[in-house]
């Protein structure tokens, strides 16, 4: 699979920085959520499974990719998703929206009971409610993810000397490490606030080239603030590539205040993973809307 690479406009500096357009492989199931669910549906099938359970929050991208690679593929699938307060509010969701018209079949859950989706007993209520089913886990890192992103980077992209992703479960850089070369530096810029994500990616990963640059969370998961949004748009009008506020967008900022800052060596060569995830923006934009802030903007 060629996926367009494209180099974007840096002023005033040596470094050269080039951005991997995975959000372009699917028009509903783009960039690392393609990766992640290729063999996971490889292996669904392999074990006869007729539905797909996973999970997540309100605007997740990995919803709407499972419902849409559900759909394409003859899979039933149930979204366990976080907040009973959604349930009456799916129309005015456009993730969810999305994801129920693809067919997917919603449990709205607290919270609290959230938290407990990785247990025994939550899992064994499940599969009592529902029946037989494979289970792709949130944001869906696992072992077949992690196969499916180390096929992010091909042997030409050994002239790159660092790999930048975003981060959310670790599931993509522990791929993208386990591929990089040696003399690469494979820095990831969490989504999240919080130290537990060094440990999850080394289950992972098989080397340790990698590195988290943790200052570009702008709060923590789904949290952003103008100066974001005005980044985001900006960056759109230069290169006309769009970018998501939860996951790529972070990480594109955090790279460019890191090169203006001079952390990269003279000439060097960077490469950045578009993971994807623009569908999020229009949910994103209601939030925004609501709280009379500005919007994200892909107009020419």
């Amino acid at each position: 699979m060629e996926v367009l690479t494209q180099e974007i406009k840096i002023s005033n500096s040596t470094v050269k920085v080039f951005i991997r357009r995975e959000d372009l492989i699917h028009p509903f199931v783009s960039g690392n959520k393609f990766r992640k669910l290729k063999y996971n549906l490889l292996q669904a099938t392999k074990e006869n499974q007729k539905t797909l359970l996973t999970f997540g929050g309100a605007y997740s991208n990995h919803i709407a990719a499972t419902a849409y690679a559900g759909k394409e593929n003859g899979f039933q699938t149930i979204g366990i998703i976080r907040g009973d307060e959604l349930a009456s509010k799916i129309e005015e969701n456009p993730t969810l929206k999305f994801a129920q018209g693809c067919g997917m079949k919603f449990e709205f859950v607290s919270r609290d009971e959230y938290r407990l989706k990785d247990t025994a007993d939550f899992i064994a209520n499940l599969k009592e409610k529902y029946g037989s089913f494979y289970l792709v886990p949130e944001g869906g890192t696992n072992t077949y993810a992690i196969s499916g992103c180390e096929e992010i980077l091909t042997k030409e992209d050994a002239v790159y000397d660092y790999i930048c992703c975003a981060v959310g479960t670790g599931g993509t850089i522990a791929g993208i490490n386990n591929s990089a070369s040696e003399t690469q530096k494979v820095l990831g810029f969490p989504s999240l606030k919080g130290d537990f994500l060094q440990k999850d990616i080394c289950n992972f990963a098989t080397k340790d080239n990698f590195k988290l640059i943790s200052n570009y969370h702008f709060g923590g998961y789904g949290k952003l603030n103008e100066e974001l949004i005005a980044f985001i748009n900006s960056f759109y009008k230069e290169n006309k590539i769009p970018l998501d506020p939860i996951y790529t967008g972070k990480m594109v900022f955090g790279v460019i205040d890191l090169i203006k800052n001079n952390y990269f060596p003279e000439n060097s060569k960077i490469l950045l993973i578009h993971t994807g995830g623009i569908q999020g923006v229009a949910g994103m934009n209601l939030k925004l809307k609501n709280k009379k802030l500005q919007t994200i903007q892909f107009n020419d």
